[in-house]
């Protein structure tokens, strides 16, 4: 129930677009509280409260996977002041904000602050695409997201030993209390960059085989938070962190296999911990939120997030329209509800009243979701920080063909982006203007120099029918089996000489031409043409006017979206669709050309006139 509950709800919220956040929250507590289908304390046990650690664990190893300093490189001095300044400032604020507004004691307000600094870039990334933010604020929040999914959870684990340590020697002065939580924080980090060391070492030289290398990834990280939490309570935390990032680090090819993992672990994971946390709430947990709540929210919102984006952006480069942007967009997600939902466990056991925790994270990241959510894109247009909203495509090798066809889609107003390791082969998209990336799509570097946010779909057209098909096989999993495309016909999979359908991309035409066949058209003036359709001028009718040889390459329509003509899938034309086709040159007959001619003279005469 638990896994139907929480991957329904994302699979839901792929098709309709909501937030799955709010989804899984819904679905756990109407399957819990509401409707009474299963208790998780009472079918779980003693085994509820590991799990939600190790689950925690996995998720925060996962967020340190893509914590990669080499690209942080390229996001400038305001994600660096955000995390630096921006972090400390937002645990103070809005430590005094919850007890002081929310009416929470000292020590649960200081370790719910400390979790509260986190955004997360699994809701973050969601309303980037859906506004179409420019550049380099949607840079800033994805980036500081991602850092400080992992410095929110050391300010929790910090806050949280300290508190213990009090509780366990009460009168101890603060001189006796940090030193040894601090060795022990050391001690863990060292525990998580030596295990990261020894994979990075095993995985390239195959000492484990590559069936293997999940599942030892995955007990490996299991195996440091256990271990670390032997030296200190919580300490694992630091570990599997530190582990993550120095492993995201570490120049490690056979890395590249693991990304799967990563997606598909996340995924059930925050799955499994929303549902039993969001089932394990009480309605008489519920009366935190009462009136207090409500102004601590509207303080979190309209005083420590703006006092904390414009302290820490005070005299640096950022505009202020991008700043007032960045004061307002903070959603939380699965790391604030993870975290507060284990900690909430543990604060009982030294003597504080956690469990307002878990319903507190919750109404958080409702009331963040929905006033962001709601208002990004107004907010980005009234601040003039709206980029193109229209899916673009990504075109991977720079030939006659391929700048032929950026160019009419450029005229159609689609995002272009043209990439070839050949500057020479660049020439001409330079030469025409287009946008274009020097370097090696395949090669990881590439993942940190060219954003893919703005391109949906992927179309391999070098000269090299295999290299294509790599391409599109290893995108795949970034952007969808179904959204990249490549020139050549799918051929028979039993034909042993050829590749097979598996690890290609879509056949670009319903005709499979492959790349002979465009290079010898387009050397014969064929061209790309478009057709825009009507009530009146319907799809046959455009296919009637085109000559007899010409191929239909893919349909626009008025929002953008953009669907290709395979030899596997035919879209539906209709009205106010934009026809693209691959076309030979329009033969006129010599009525055709005195009807021209007669034209041109009319309109001489009536200038003249």
């Amino acid at each position: 129930m638990v896994g139907m509950l929480g991957v329904g709800a994302q699979w839901v919220a792929w098709r309709t677009g909501w937030p799955a956040i709010v989804l899984m929250l819904a679905a756990g507590f109407l399957a819990g509280p509401v409707l009474g289908l299963f208790d998780p304390e009472h079918a779980f046990g003693e085994l509820l409260d590991p799990m939600i650690a190790i689950g925690v664990a996995l998720i925060l190893f996962e967020g340190g996977l893509s914590l990669d300093f080499r690209e942080l490189r390229h996001a400038g001095e305001g994600v660096w002041r955000l995390v630096l300044l921006g972090g400390p400032i937002a645990w103070v604020l809005g430590a005094f904000a919850a007890h002081s507004i929310g009416g929470l004691e000292w020590p649960v307000a200081i370790l719910f602050a400390g979790i509260l600094v986190v955004t997360g870039p699994t809701v973050v990334m969601p309303l980037l695409r859906q506004s179409s933010v420019k550049a380099r604020p949607a840079a800033i929040l994805k980036w500081e997201a991602i850092v400080n999914d992992p410095i929110g959870a050391l300010f929790a684990v910090v806050s949280y030993e300290y508190f213990r340590a009090v509780a366990e020697a009460p009168g101890s002065s603060l001189f006796e209390v940090v030193p040894p939580l601090i060795f022990a924080a050391i001690i863990a980090g060292l525990i998580g960059y030596v295990a990261a060391a020894a994979i990075a070492w095993a995985f390239p030289r195959g000492a484990i085989p590559e069936y293997l290398k999940v599942p030892v990834l995955l007990t490996s990280v299991i195996v440091v938070f256990v271990l670390s939490n032997q030296i200190e309570h919580e300490a694992g935390l630091v570990a599997v962190t530190v582990m993550g990032i120095a492993l995201a680090n570490m120049n490690i090819s056979s890395l590249r296999s693991i990304h799967p993992f990563k997606q598909n672990i996340a995924v059930i994971l925050i799955a499994g911990i929303f549902i039993l946390l969001s089932a394990s709430l009480e309605f008489e947990q519920l009366a935190y939120l009462n009136w207090n709540f409500g102004l601590f929210l509207l303080a979190l919102l309209f005083l420590v997030r703006p006092a904390t984006i414009l302290l820490s952006l005070l005299g640096s480069s950022v505009p202020w329209n991008e700043r007032l942007f960045l004061a307002w967009i903070a959603p939380r997600g699965i790391v604030l509800v993870a975290i507060s939902g284990l900690f909430a466990l543990r604060l009982e056991d030294i003597g504080y009243d956690g469990t307002a925790l878990i319903g507190l994270s919750f109404a958080v990241v409702v009331a963040t979701i929905v006033a962001h959510g709601f208002t990004i894109d107004l907010v980005a247009r009234l601040l003039n920080l709206k980029g193109s909203n229209r899916p673009g495509i990504l075109i991977v090798g720079s030939t006659p063909w391929t700048i032929s066809l950026a160019l009419m889609m450029q005229e159609l107003k689609t995002p272009v982006m043209v990439v070839d390791a050949s500057w020479q082969r660049l020439a001409l998209a330079r030469q025409k203007g287009l946008p274009f990336y020097h370097g090696e799509i395949l090669n990881e570097a590439t993942e940190h120099n060219l954003d893919l946010t703005p391109y949906a779909m992927l179309v391999a057209a070098t000269e090299n029918e295999a290299y294509n098909a790599l391409v599109c096989n290893e995108f795949a999993h970034e952007i969808g089996r179904d959204t990249v495309f490549q020139l050549g016909d799918a051929v028979d999979d039993d034909d042993r000489h050829s590749l097979p359908s598996s690890i290609r991309g879509r056949a670009l035409f319903e005709t499979g031409f492959g790349v002979e066949d465009v290079n010898e058209r387009l050397a014969r003036g064929w061209v790309f043409r478009k057709t825009k359709l009507s009530e009146e001028f319907d799809f046959e009718a455009a296919q009637q006017r085109l000559p007899d040889a010409a191929s239909m390459l893919l349909l626009v329509r008025d929002n953008g979206t953009i669907r290709f003509f395979t030899h596997a899938a035919r879209p539906e034309p209709r009205a106010g669709d934009v026809i693209v086709s691959f076309a030979p040159p329009q033969e006129r007959s010599a009525q055709d050309a005195a009807a021209k001619r007669d034209r041109k003279r009319n309109k001489t005469a009536e200038q003249g006139a």
